[in-house]
């Protein structure tokens, strides 16, 4: 039989990506049986330990998104249980889905970011007074969504106002950057290596949550309409904010190559959709990776990372080995 142990797909979440989770989770599962794994569904709710717990499962493939799910939380209830996941760490999940901490990193490892600032919901701070001088336009991000959810670009101190209101109600903290103009494109780094890189162009305005998820809004260029320079730039640039950030498995990095010479990035999406049609998929296909060859992938990155683990004869990491895939757990030698 190939793939003796049982896999739970998480999908669903708490997050305003739940539908996009589902639709995710649901592409998965359907790759992982195709290949003959034993793979299951698991619906995450609010009681997500008690369906981990009567589920017994030996691995957990993420394919949730937004809060709950990308920024660390759920990582560290699968910690606490033992149970080996797929994609980023409990810290590097966080990281990542907070942009004002991530873009903080980054400035660490200097890398190239677009000149900020944060407003919180409770300092007290005129938004006109802060912003100043920075000029126009901006972009106005919650710090800690996904989906482009509650992102919009600002091109004067009355859309400044509106949009950073509207982006308060999804986040107490507030990025607000300087607009760069350039080309965004997405680079998908697989195990540690760039995979490609597809440019990204809406038909109308930018890219945001509905030209991500509305067909015919935007078109899509693959490999990314790059001198062989500047493509080898971007997924150089990625993989460092990949590793920056110390994310494992597969993250989709965004960044804007503008039209002065130079790339500053967006931002690292550790849990990226999962659908055929998604960005990160299709980076994979045009790499040589079917859907399901990217799903495999990344379930032999599954495994446990906290210390404490590593005492414990039980598993801390899933591999699939030989003609027939089958799985099975290291032992903490490794």
């Amino acid at each position: 039989m190939i793939g003796q142990r049982k896999i739970g797909v998480l999908m669903g979440g708490l997050s305003a990506e739940r539908d996009i989770s589902i639709r995710s989770g649901e592409a998965v599962v359907a790759a992982l049986t195709d290949r003959g794994y034993d793979a299951w569904p698991l619906f995450v709710d609010r009681d997500v330990d008690l369906v981990l717990r009567q589920a017994r499962i030996d691995v957990a493939f993420v394919a949730l998104h937004g809060r709950y799910g990308e920024d660390g939380c759920i990582q560290g209830v699968l910690e606490l249980l033992g149970i080996p996941y797929t994609g980023s760490g409990v810290l590097a999940s966080a990281l990542a889905m907070n942009k004002v901490r991530a873009k903080e990193v980054f400035r660490l490892h200097n890398l190239p970011t677009a000149p900020g600032y944060v407003v919180q919901c409770d300092s007290g701070e005129d938004v006109l007074e802060l912003h100043g001088s920075f000029g126009f336009p901006a972009i106005v991000k919650p710090a800690g969504e996904g989906s482009s959810l509650g992102i919009r670009v600002a091109r004067d101190e009355l859309e400044l106002e509106s949009a950073v209101e509207e982006a308060l109600r999804f986040d107490d903290d507030v990025l607000v950057e300087r607009f760069v103009d350039g080309k965004e494109i997405s680079v998908a780094v697989v195990a540690g290596k760039p995979q490609g890189a597809v440019e990204i162009v809406p038909k109308r305005g930018f890219f945001d949550y509905r030209n991500k998820y509305t067909g015919g809004r935007t078109d899509y260029h693959l490999p990314a309409r790059l001198s062989p320079e500047r493509y080898r730039s971007a997924l150089r640039l990625a993989t460092l904010a990949h590793e920056a950030l110390g994310c494992d498995g597969a993250s989709r990095v965004d960044l804007i190559v503008s039209e002065r010479g130079n790339e500053v990035v967006l931002e690292v999406n550790t849990l990226p959709g999962m659908t055929p049609t998604s960005l990160l998929p299709k980076i994979a296909h045009g790499a040589g990776l079917s859907f399901e060859d990217l799903c495999e992938e990344m379930l032999k990155g599954a495994r446990l990372r906290a210390h404490g683990h590593r005492r414990d004869r039980r598993a801390v990491q899933v591999t699939f080995d030989g003609p027939e895939r089958r799985a099975g757990f290291l032992s903490d030698a490794h």
